[in-house]
């Protein structure tokens, strides 16, 4: 069977079915292409701004967001958290977005400065909105909906006809021209992604209520009292016209990922209201045409170190929820070479770019790009981010250092980790959060919803027991 672009006929017959239109003709030509875009989700996309906010502090992620934005944390050994949004958005054909960015944002900027470069004959790009003081405004964002409004003046200036509002922080593959061409055809004014969730989730999301149109009718912000839970339950009667096939209770959870008419979020923002999801989108019920895209896929809010560290571990497993293989997620383009294995027991392991691993042995872990493992490491549950660069002996000789090369050192042990970028670990160490309070904070560590968190640049002398 011929191959087009790696993808074997069949596969891109099961693509077609659902976002394309197949061609009847028969010639080489046709066959070489062998499918196109409608013109209808070609018009779609081709009139939709992307937003994607990245200005929040994420404390909940701290320290991880010590010296970074949130959307800036690596993920799953090469990646960064924004790439998410970025990728989803150029799978989805949409190649305008803006970045909305505030807190510690230099290695944000860097980032996508160095991954994403659109051609100059194109019109796509993905084009930074840092804070910054007006004439108008002085202060910093207040919420989602006030970061968008102080850029209103930046975003104005480009045509389009739906603005698509993203997070910069979850985990989630999304096709947009679905939600897109749902809010075209529904005449709607706002439109959410929503996700069935169950009632022991439901407590601490924006919890939506819709009519048989997929109308949404009802909004209430994590729901705590059972009663008001109870009643904001999804009928049964919608799982079938919904797709949804479960027997358990479901309520429609908020996404934070919104389609707004273009007229309509100029309205909707002419106000000092600072957050969409607690501000805006409830007051939109109650005179707009809001309506619920229903999303069933795997979608994480990588909101805490727990929820963060789990949704990089589920990488080593046998089938991941998310998968980074097919669309691509794409990051920045480093050139490193490929892993260098002097010996080692790997068992449910993802190996990253430019690592050196020498008699290691790797358990149910991800290891970041340029990571150094000596002789005799032991990694069990463990997400090292690696390094920004390859060590050298005059960097390491520096005193602050210790002597100490980057890396892990000969016979140390870690167990249910994070290890940030650019450590330093020497020999001989057991580095664990067993037997410990679930929150400490160290001068050399942090533990956080029960998972040890070594800092970006920590040096951890030899022999040392945490």
């Amino acid at each position: 069977m011929p191959e087009f672009h790696g993808l074997t006929r069949s596969r891109l017959e099961r693509r077609a079915t659902t976002d394309y239109s197949l061609l009847s003709s028969t010639s080489p030509l046709t066959n070489a292409i062998l499918f196109m875009p409608t013109a209808r989700l070609a018009e779609l996309r081709s009139r939709t701004l992307a937003v994607i906010m990245g200005g929040g502090q994420g404390t909940r992620l701290f320290p991880l967001t010590r010296e970074r934005a949130k959307p800036a944390v690596p993920l799953a050994g090469k990646y960064r958290l924004v790439d998410i949004p970025i990728s989803n958005c150029i799978n989805s054909g949409i190649m305008r977005m803006y970045l909305l960015t505030q807190f510690n944002s230099a290695s944000l900027h860097r980032h996508i400065s160095q991954s994403f470069k659109f051609d100059h004959f194109g019109n796509g790009f993905v084009e930074i909105l840092a804070a910054e003081q007006t004439f108008a405004s002085n202060s910093w964002y207040q919420g989602t909906a006030d970061a968008v409004r102080k850029n209103l003046m930046h975003i104005q200036t480009t045509d389009f006809s739906y603005a698509l509002i993203l997070s910069g922080d979850q985990l989630y593959r999304m096709d947009f021209r679905k939600i897109i061409e749902q809010h075209a055809d529904s005449s709607a004014d706002v439109t959410i992604a929503t996700i069935p969730v169950i009632a022991k989730d439901a407590s601490s999301l924006g919890i939506l209520q819709i009519n048989a149109e997929r109308r949404i009718v009802r909004f209430v912000e994590k729901p705590k009292d059972p009663g008001t839970l109870n009643s904001l339950k999804l009928d049964r009667a919608t799982y079938g016209p919904l797709g949804i096939q479960s027997d358990t209770d479901l309520f429609l959870a908020s996404m934070g990922i919104y389609v707004f008419n273009r007229d309509v979020l100029l309205e909707l923002l002419n106000n000092n209201l600072d957050d969409f999801g607690k501000h805006i989108i409830p007051g939109a019920i109650e005179n707009k045409r809001v309506f619920s895209y229903v999303y069933q896929g795997y979608w994480e809010d990588i909101g805490t170190i727990r929820s963060f560290f789990e949704a990089n571990l589920d990488q080593a497993a046998n089938l991941p929820k998310f998968n980074f293989f097919d669309p691509p997620v794409f990051t920045r383009p480093r050139f490193l070479p490929a892993s260098k294995v002097n010996a080692a027991a790997l068992d449910h392991a993802v190996i990253s770019d430019g690592c050196i691993i020498s008699r290691a042995r790797i358990k149910n872990s991800v290891i970041g790009i340029r990571s150094v493992l000596d002789e005799g490491a032991l990694l069990t549950n463990v997400v090292m981010m690696g390094a920004d660069y390859y060590d050298t002996t005059a960097r390491s000789s520096r005193p602050e250092n210790l002597g100490l090369p980057l890396g892990v050192g000969r016979g140390t042990r870690i167990e249910n980790a994070i290890v940030d970028k650019n450590v330093r670990i020497g020999e001989g160490c057991v580095l664990t959060p067993e037997g410990k309070p679930p929150e400490v904070d160290h001068p050399l560590y942090y533990i956080r919803d029960g998972v040890l968190v070594i800092p970006k640049g920590t040096v951890i002398p030899p022999n040392t027991v945490i």
